[in-house]
C-alpha cells in the first residue's frame, strides 16, 4: 500500500511531546464528560421504541412480490409517530425470506387510542406500497422496555469491568485503571453525542457504544503493549519521555486504522439509509474520541500512577526521544 499517495504524506517518524499537553487535555475531557453526563438527564436520551415501548405489525404481500421497505417506512414517518422501524423477515408459509413479507414497529403517543393508531398506519401503507395483508400486532409496554433498557446499560457495564479485569490481568493494575478511565471517556462522550444530536437511543445504540468500547480497547492495548516493551527497553529513560517516545511509534498505526474505520462507516451513514444513520455517526464519534483516550485519557494516568521500572540494566544508556544520547 505504499505507493497510496495519501499514506506518502504521513511521516515515518515523528517526536510530537504529547504529555506536555496533557493537563490541558485533561482539563477540556472533565469538562466534557460532566457535560454529557448532565445532559443525559436534563434534556435526556430521545429513546427509541426498544426502550419507549410501541407496537408492532407484520405486513406481508402475496409470494413473489416486494414490499418497498423505504416506502412503508416514509409513510409511517410521515404520521409523527417517532422511532420507526421496519426490517425484512422470512414468510409464515415458507420460512424463506423473499421481501415479500416484513415487520414494521412504530410508537404509539400517549393518549391515544391503540386501534385508531394502528388504522392510520394501515391506511397509510396501503396508499404506499398498495394493498398488503396485516397480521400479528403486538404492544409492547413501558415495563417490558425498561427491563430491555436495564439490561443494555447492563452490558456496556459489564464490557467496561471485563475489560479492565483483561487488561489488569495482561500488564498492571495502573494499565487497567488508565484502560477504564478511557474507556469510560469514550463511552460519556458518545452519550453526549447522542444527546446533543437527538439521535434515537436504540439496541442499534447499544451495538454501537460496544463496538466503541472494543476498538477503544485495541488501540489502548496497542499502545500499552509498545509501552511495556520500552519501559523494559529504556530503563534510565524518564517516564514522561518514554510514554511520549510510544505513543509516536504507534501513531502513524493508529492514524491510519482510525482514518479507513471513519471513512467506511461515513459511506455507511451516506448510503445507508435513516436506519443506519445514527448508528454510523455515534461509531465514527466513537472512534475518534477512543484515538483521542489512547492518547491523553489512558497514558497520562500511567504517568501520574508511575509503574515498576524493575532492577537497571548494566548496560543501560540514559535515550532521549527519537535519538540516542551520546557519553
Amino acid at each position: 500500500m505504499t505507493w497510496w499517495p495519501l499514506i506518502k504524506i504521513l511521516p515515518q517518524k515523528t517526536n510530537f511531546t504529547f504529555v506536555k499537553y496533557a493537563r490541558y487535555a485533561a482539563v477540556l475531557s472533565v469538562v466534557l464528560c460532566i457535560s454529557a453526563i448532565v445532559s443525559c438527564f436534563y434534556p435526556g436520551l430521545n429513546m427509541g421504541i426498544d426502550f419507549r415501548g410501541g407496537a408492532s405489525l407484520e405486513v406481508a404481500k402475496p409470494a413473489g412480490q416486494t414490499i418497498d421497505l423505504e416506502a412503508v417506512r416514509s409513510s409511517v414517518g410521515e404520521l409523527g409517530l417517532g422511532d420507526v422501524g421496519v426490517q425484512g423477515i422470512a414468510r409464515r408459509d415458507t420460512n424463506v425470506e423473499d421481501g415479500s413479507t416484513a415487520v414494521l414497529r412504530f410508537q404509539i403517543p400517549d393518549g391515544q387510542d391503540q386501534t385508531a393508531v394502528v388504522n392510520q398506519v394501515e391506511n397509510a401503507i396501503t396508499g404506499a406500497v398498495g394493498e398488503v395483508t396485516y397480521s400479528g400486532v403486538s404492544v409492547v409496554g413501558s415495563k417490558v422496555s425498561g427491563e430491555l433498557f436495564t439490561s443494555g446499560l447492563l452490558a456496556l457495564g459489564s464490557a467496561i469491568v471485563l475489560m479492565f479485569a483483561y487488561i489488569w490481568f495482561r500488564f498492571e493494575p495502573q494499565f487497567g485503571f488508565g484502560a477504564v478511565a478511557g474507556l469510560l471517556h469514550d463511552v460519556i462522550l458518545t452519550f453526549g453525542l447522542i444527546v446533543l444530536f437527538k439521535l434515537e437511543f436504540s439496541l442499534n445504540m447499544v451495538a454501537a457504544i460496544l463496538t466503541v468500547i472494543g476498538y477503544s480497547m485495541n488501540d489502548t492495548v496497542v499502545v500499552f503493549d509498545r509501552l511495556r516493551e520500552n519501559l523494559r527497553k529504556y530503563k534510565t529513560m524518564p517516564l514522561r519521555e518514554v510514554i511520549d517516545l510510544s505513543l509516536n511509534e504507534t501513531l502513524s498505526r493508529t492514524i491510519i486504522t482510525g482514518v479507513t474505520a471513519v471513512m467506511v462507516l461515513g459511506a455507511l451513514a451516506v448510503f445507508g439509509g435513516e436506519a443506519l444513520f445514527g448508528f454510523s455517526i455515534a461509531l465514527m464519534f466513537g472512534i475518534i474520541v477512543g484515538t483521542y483516550s489512547s492518547i491523553y485519557v489512558g497514558a497520562p494516568i500511567i504517568l501520574l500512577w508511575g509503574v515498576k521500572r524493575g532492577e537497571l540494566a548494566e548496560d543501560a544508556k540514559p535515550v532521549k526521544l527519537g535519538m540516542a544520547s551520546r557519553p
